[in-house]
């Protein structure tokens, strides 16, 4: 027989605990071996907006003033969006650029150039608010010069007015406050300048009974002592006075359009909280409102003490008064200055706005 081995008992008992130990020991290491294979891939992050370089138009104008803070706080880059200012010195150069394609976006007034245009069939497409005479807000104001007798608008009865041309925004502001007083454009002396600069020199020398100056021009004929407001246009009547539009080749990128109008929001947000918040009917300094003033006359060349009280108001969601655009364009089409009316469907298209309201949300 062979030879039998006697093992103490606690000896086994020790050698189980070891063997339990090791099995414990492989096992744990195995189970983290495979849950770290079983772990889920990281879902990819989103793709990145394609890049797009556009052209972009506008005056030097403080309506002009969410546009200065979408470059400036980089919200165009935000949205891989590389955009390239052009300035020009009056807005129907801008609607021509806009419509030959050297521009892909346009930031200027409504005119009877533009409506002509237009009506001529050139696709030119309204997408977004960009400022509107808004009871206040006072931005716009029919002048006289200080030593003027006169103190009501009805009296301007056979009086010079000075306007920068016949069509324009100003003409069209007067023209509406002559109305409300009973009067009408024939009821005046048109005298066209041709250039805002051109406008104030003439009520400075005593050349032209009234004229109509926007901010910041009608602070500098106040504060330099030789203006007086009349009236404000924003207490007189409601008007839609500026807006943002594509070109025909830009309007065909959907994407790169919504991604722009993003942009756009989130500066007149930004500016909107800054400087037309309101306390008690009155307006009170908003958050980053020395910022958005810096910014301002940093893009428009004007002293900051004069930028702070020649802000318009500008909607915060880019939404248009359309009902006062068709008064317009009715409006010029009576004083013969546009050749047929147009329809405010064919020429304003909101869904590309409405596309980027939903993306960037509500506002706070």
């Amino acid at each position: 027989m062979g030879k039998v081995y006697h093992v103490k008992k606690g000896s086994i008992s020790a050698v189980a605990v070891l063997l339990l130990l090791v099995t414990m020991f492989f096992g744990c290491g195995n189970r983290e071996e495979v849950q770290g294979t079983s772990t889920e891939p990281a879902k990819p992050e989103p793709a990145k907006a394609e890049p797009v370089s556009l052209n972009m138009g506008m005056l030097k104008f403080t309506s002009n003033s969410p546009l200065f803070i979408a470059l400036e706080k980089g919200f165009f880059k935000e949205e891989n969006l590389e955009v390239h200012v052009k300035w020009f010195e009056s807005s129907n150069a801008v609607n021509v650029a806009v419509v030959s394609g050297d521009l892909d976006v346009g930031g200027v007034g409504f005119t009877a150039d533009l409506y002509n245009m237009m009506a001529a069939g050139q696709k030119v497409t309204i997408v977004s608010d960009k400022g509107r005479e808004q009871k206040g807000y006072p931005f716009s104001a029919v002048i006289v010069h200080k030593d003027s007798p006169y103190r009501s608008v009805e009296e301007l009865k056979g009086k010079k007015a000075a306007v920068t041309t016949i069509g324009s925004t100003n003409h069209y502001m007067l023209g509406r406050v002559l109305e409300k007083y009973g009067l009408t454009t024939k009821d005046v002396q048109w005298v066209p300048m041709n250039t805002t600069s051109g406008v104030m020199e003439t009520l400075r020398g005593k050349n032209a009974d009234a004229v109509i100056l926007s901010e910041p021009y009608a602070s500098i004929a106040i504060n330099q002592g030789y203006g007086r407001v009349l009236a404000w246009v924003a207490d007189e009547i409601d008007y839609q006075s500026s807006g943002i539009f594509f070109s025909p080749k830009f309007m065909t990128n959907k994407d790169a359009g919504i991604r722009f109008l993003k942009a756009y929001i989130k500066g007149a947000r930004y500016y909107y909280d800054a400087v037309l918040t309101q306390k008690d009917g009155k307006r009170v300094k908003g958050g980053n409102y020395d910022e958005v003033i810096k910014i301002v006359a940093k893009y428009t060349g004007q002293k900051e003490d004069l930028i702070m009280g020649s802000l318009s108001f500008i909607d915060p969601d880019g939404r248009m008064n359309v009902d006062d655009i068709k008064t317009q364009i009715d409006w010029y089409a009576k004083e013969k200055l546009i050749t047929k009316a147009v329809d405010t469907k064919e020429i304003i298209n909101t869904e590309m706005l409405d596309e980027a309201l939903k993306l960037v949300g509500n506002k706070p």
